[in-house]
């Protein structure tokens, strides 16, 4: 299953660039893509397992970046 999101207050593209990289391997994940110039993150993963990885890929831009939120 493949979805883009929104994220909201994505400041810097380096922090970007570490989220991707973490959540690429989050089990289930096939593909990640996040851009900064477009605030936007594509994912595609596990569609059974879909929101569980959301959420971790949340935890994961929390930690990297506190202020950032994906808006579902």
């Amino acid at each position: 299953m493949k979805k883009k999101f929104r994220l909201q207050d994505l400041d810097c593209a380096e922090c970007g660039a570490k989220m991707e990289n973490a959540i690429s391997k989050i089990p289930g994940v096939n593909e990640v893509v996040i851009s900064f110039m477009t605030q936007r993150m594509t994912i595609d993963a596990d569609p059974e397992n879909f929101d569980s990885i959301i959420a971790e890929a949340q935890k994961i831009c929390s930690k990297i970046e506190p202020d950032c939120k994906i808006l579902v």
